[in-house]
Order: C-alpha cells, then structure tokens, then sequence
C-alpha cells in the first residue's frame, strides 16, 4: 500500500483476517527524515507540544530530556480509557491499517519500527482489544487509539488465535517484539481520525451494497404491482441531470427489460401514473448514491491522510502544531451516509405497504396470501419494516452538529465522528431487513402474477432467493425467513445474483 494513494477497494479489504497489509518500502525515507527532524528539533530545546510539553490544558508545563520517554507512555496508558462492547475486529483491522497509512506519510516524526509492529500485528491476526465508546472526534480518536497503542507497548488486552489474554502475552505468544516508545511517538499513535474514518468506512461499504440490493428490490417490486417503467425513460433523466439519478434509471431499465409482465399491461391499463414509491425511484435512490459517492471521495481522502499533530514538515525542518485531527469531514461524511441509509429504507419500506394492500397492489391478495384471514400473509413483516423505517429516521438526525467542550475548554469544539460513524452498523442492519422483507413481498407478488414471468435478470434473483426460502403458501414461523432474506442482502449476494455489470458498477466513481 502506498500512503496517499491507496483506493477504498485497496484499503477495504484489509478488514478480513487473511489480508496482510503492508506498505511500500519506497515510502520509508520519508518516515526516516521526518524523525531525523523531531531530533534536531528537540535538541535545539524548543517547546514542541506533546514532545517534551504536557498534553491538552497542560501543554504549557515543560517536561525535562530524561521524561521524554516516560511522558510518551503515560500518555498512552492514561488515555485507555474506552468504555463498553468490544470494537468489532473488522474495525479494528481497518484502524490499524489507517494508522499504519497515516504514519506512512512521512510527517509524523516516528521509527520506522512503529509501522513493522503494525504490520507484523496485522500479518498475526493479533487484534488489540478496543471498547467502541469514548471518542469525541476531535484530538483524534484518543481513547481508543491508545487501547491499540497499549498493545504494541504490551500493555492492554488483545485477541491472538481466539483467546483474549494480556497484551504482553499476545505479542509474545505471536512473536513479536513490543515496541519502546520514544519521543512524540505514543502521541502520534493516540493522535488522528483512524477509528471514526474505519468505522465510516465500513458503514459506507455496507450502505453502498444495501444501495445496489435496492435497486433489485424496487425493480422486482414495480413488475409485483404491475407498474410503468416509462418514469425510467434516459430522456426524462437526461432533462435533470444528476449522475445518480441518470445511473439508477439506467440500471433499472438493464434490471427490467423483457419482462413480460411489464409487456401484459402496455396497453389498456387504467392507472395513469404510479405512486412515488415506484414512480421516482431514480430521483430518490439516486439522489441517494450522490450523498455516498461524496461521502466515499472525502472518505478515500481522510484514510490517505495524516492526522495527528504537531506534524513534521520535512523539507522546512519544522515541527507544526494544527488541528489535522479534528474529524469534522468524517462526520459530515457518517450523517450523510446516515441520511441516505434512512431514506432508501424509507421509500423501500412504502413499497412493501403498497404490495400488502389490495386496494393499491394492482390486484395482489391481501397481504400477498392466498387464502387472507385465515392466513395473516406478510401482514406484521410489513409493520417490523415500518418499525426499523421509524428507528433509522430517529438515528439518521445528525451527530456532527453536537459539539460539547473538553479537556477544561482546550478542545471546545469537537466532531463527534466516532458515534456518527459508529451508529451506521446499526443503520444497515436495519436496513438489510427492510429491503430482505421487500425481496420477500416483491418476489410473492411476481409469482402471483404467473403465467407471467418477470425479466430474465430478476428471475434470476428470485431463484436465489427461494434457494434459501420457500414461498409463503400458508402462515409458518416466519423469522428465519426474514433473518435469512437479510443475510442475502448483507452479504452482497443479490447484487450478484443478476448478471448485471450496471448494477455492480453503481458507486465506482469514487
């Protein structure tokens, strides 16, 4: 991986245990210089924060020569102060890549050893233990930035090979050295935008490929009601203008075409257009993959960046103090994420309520049963959705406008990323079932509709989906159903399903 220059793609499959990351070699002299500043610059006896100053509110207090060392271990042990459930370890493994990027920049005055000990912790599957709560967003990530740092002085927890144990043991047990910080250096691991960038990331993956499966369900959900795809004319598109919008229309029409449903009812069909649900898919779902294209561009950037302070500019052999760390791009980027995630699920779920209904269905029995009232169909599928619509609005509002003062005012405005972020994995999970019980309801609908077929690609999706599911024929516990239609869609395996390059494409611009 080259720092500055790494793609989404590059950087998002660094999550899974079997990847070991490591970085180009071509960027180390970079690293070296950097570091050979720091120590020209802390010989000339000049106050640097953080290098031989106190932290936040006590930058003003000198630290002595001998303490430099000492200073960069307290103030990672101090700062290991997360609370709650353990990060997830898809999460971990993106931050200690981003971490291992960011230093990489050359600007941050450490050892090269720093990003070999990441490496070697990466290649091991050796995962510090990190609480997911704590962080504002501001000063960097600091708490749990430090649980990672912890490790790799061998203090902390970790996991190694399935076992939590002492972060000692962990390193030992994998063969690897701990590290002995010196000077800046626990500060320029505990400092950046790291773990609220990863857990963005991973939001934004899981919202894009949520994004994909809707527009799947919305085509199979138009041909179950007998809808009109003149509303996905490229003309109409073209006249407004919008990539995402343009992009979806166009997906939709691939999705559809020869459908013989569609065809049965060209002719002689009294409705003359259809409820919004269906009718201005590409308008919302669109406007949809606008918000998570801008959100994947500052994304890509912010992971390539560094982000802790003070930072060293190596070629004016100085050290600068900023505010790098300040995560506000990342939260504007996890609530626009948050917004798009709310309302694909919202239109989604209005078309789920239009196929339950027979009074606006086209003809579909209640409920999508056959025999109503004796059977109750997808009836409370149908309100599980409008409950999961409802919990990801209220979670949708935005975190990156509450701002609270800490550190006694030195830091009296922060982003609150690392929650905004952290907020998407349940998002999408919400998400997953709506669009599950929509591939549900839409697939019943189209086989009520036989002799007719739908088109060949969205056939296609049908059968893999009652290769998991049987048809609703009469009520029967119907969780597992839902839990294993969400699974689909969490797993990318719809978006797969169709043969369908535009589909798969849908986002790539970032």
């Amino acid at each position: 991986m080259r720092p500055g220059h790494a793609g989404l793609a590059e950087i998002l499959v660094c999550a899974a245990p079997d990847v070991a990351p490591r970085l180009d070699r071509e960027v180390r002299p970079q690293v070296d210089a950097a570091a050979a500043v720091l120590a020209r610059v802390i010989g000339r006896d000049r106050p640097v924060y953080g290098v031989n100053t106190g932290f936040g509110k006590l930058a003003a207090v000198r630290i002595g020569q001998k303490d430099l060392a000492t200073l960069q271990r307290n103030l990672v042990l101090s700062h290991c102060a997360g609370v709650g459930d353990p990060a997830d370890p898809a999460v971990v493994r993106l931050t200690m890549t981003l971490k291992m990027l960011s230093l990489g920049r050359g600007a941050s005055g450490v050892r090269w050893s720093l990003i070999e000990c990441l490496e070697q912790m990466l290649a091991k599957n050796l995962l510090p233990v990190i609480p997911a709560q704590g962080s504002v967003g501001a000063s960097g990530d600091l708490a749990p930035l430090a649980h990672l740092a912890a490790v790799m002085i061998g203090e902390g927890r970790a996991v190694f090979e399935g076992r939590s144990m002492p972060g000692a043991d962990a390193l030992s047990a994998a063969g690897i050295e701990p590290v002995r910080l010196t000077a800046k250096e626990g500060l320029a691991l505990i400092n950046g935008t790291q773990y609220s960038t990863a857990l963005a990331l991973l939001g934004w993956h899981e919202a894009l490929t949520a994004l994909r499966t809707a527009v799947v369900a919305g085509a199979l959900s138009t041909d179950a009601i007998m809808g009109s795809t003149d509303p996905l004319h490229a003309g109409l598109h073209r006249l407004r203008g919008h990539p995402g919008q343009i992009a979806v229309a166009a997906t939709m029409r691939e999705l559809m075409a020869g459908s013989q449903i569609r065809e049965s009812h060209r002719d002689g069909d009294t409705r003359v257009q259809d409820p919004y649900c269906i009718r201005c898919q590409p308008q919302v779902t669109g406007a949809c993959l606008d918000l998570l294209v801008q959100a994947g561009r500052t994304l890509e950037i912010e992971a390539n960046a560094a982000t802790d302070n003070p930072l060293v500019l190596a070629d004016e052999d100085t050290v600068l103090s900023g505010g790098n760390f300040h995560a506000e791009p990342v939260a504007f980027a996890a609530d626009q994420i948050a917004l798009a995630v709310a309302e694909i699920g919202a239109i989604a779920q209005r078309r789920v309520a239009l196929m339950v209904d027979p009074a606006l269905s086209f003809d579909l029995p209640p409920f999508l049963t056959r025999d109503p009232g004796l059977n109750s169909g997808f009836m409370v599928a149908e309100i599980t959705s409008a409950a999961l619509m409802s919990e990801n609005k209220h979670l949708a509002n935005p975190c990156s406008t509450d701002s609270t003062p800490t550190s006694a005012n030195q830091e009296d405005h922060v982003s609150m990323a690392a929650h905004g972020a952290r907020r998407l994995t349940r998002m999408t999970g919400n998400l997953a079932n709506i669009l599950g019980i929509e591939l549900l309801c839409a697939a019943t609908g189209i086989e009520c509709r036989a002799p007719l077929v739908t088109s060949p690609p969205l056939r296609a999706v049908i059968a893999r989906l009652r290769a998991e599911i049987d048809p609703l024929h009469a009520d029967r516990f119907l969780a597992p159903d839902l839990e294993a239609a969400a699974g689909l869609v969490r797993s990318g395996e719809i978006v797969r399903t169709p043969d369908c390059p535009a589909l798969l494409a849908l986002g790539d611009t970032v």
